[in-house]
């Protein structure tokens, strides 16, 4: 089947959503659209629903947190949901990211009710991120245990959590208690020349 080129996808995208696409960029072949939280909804309904767009699909949504990246120099908002979606019938593809607003309380739009295969992408990026996604008609946790403090894909979360289970032979009971290893350093940080191997 015809695939469409990405800078054509990029242009009818700019075309279509106008003032609403805060950028629509193409990178190694991809098209990334980024969205500001308050038209996220209008645009992902345009984008399922255009004849020229036609995302009948989406594959995939993740969380986010730029709170690291670039070191320690980025200045946007800390979180975001990342959307792929896939036109079947026109055979094209794109990435939408929508920054949060809020750092302390991340909340977007859910798109669930357009697209089903949104419902378990969202419980995701709301157990590891803490993303909260307004309309949601069951944001619970999906991954991490009951009872589970804090969201373990966040970069400040400690890579040892905050409690370990064990299963305690006298109680006849799995119990949790504070972490008893201690952090530690094992692998030093290699910075790599711009052009090793080949890359970029």
């Amino acid at each position: 089947m015809y695939t469409t080129p990405p800078a054509t996808i990029a242009a009818t995208l700019t075309q279509l959503l106008g003032e609403r696409a805060q950028s629509v960029t193409v990178e190694r072949g991809e098209v990334t659209l980024v969205i500001a939280a308050a038209n996220y909804l209008s645009v992902m309904h345009t984008l399922r629903d255009a004849p020229e767009a036609r995302f009948e699909q989406l594959i995939d949504l993740c969380g986010m947190d730029y709170s690291t990246y670039g070191d320690g120099r980025w200045e946007g908002q800390r979180f975001a949901a990342v959307v792929h979606l896939l036109s079947v019938s026109l055979n094209h593809r794109v990435r939408v990211r929508v920054f949060c607003p809020e750092d302390d309380f991340p909340v977007v739009a859910s798109v669930a009710g357009l697209w089903a295969s949104a419902n378990w992408y969202e419980r995701e990026a709301f157990d590891l991120y803490g993303i909260v996604f307004e309309g949601h008609n069951d944001l619970r946790r999906i991954l991490t245990d009951y009872g589970f403090i804090g969201h373990p894909f966040r970069k400040d979360f400690p890579l040892s959590g905050h409690v370990e289970m064990r299963y305690d032979a006298e109680r006849q009971r799995v119990v949790y208690e504070p972490v008893t290893i201690e952090p530690r350093e094992v692998t030093p940080r290699v910075i790599r020349e711009d052009n090793y191997g080949g890359l970029h």
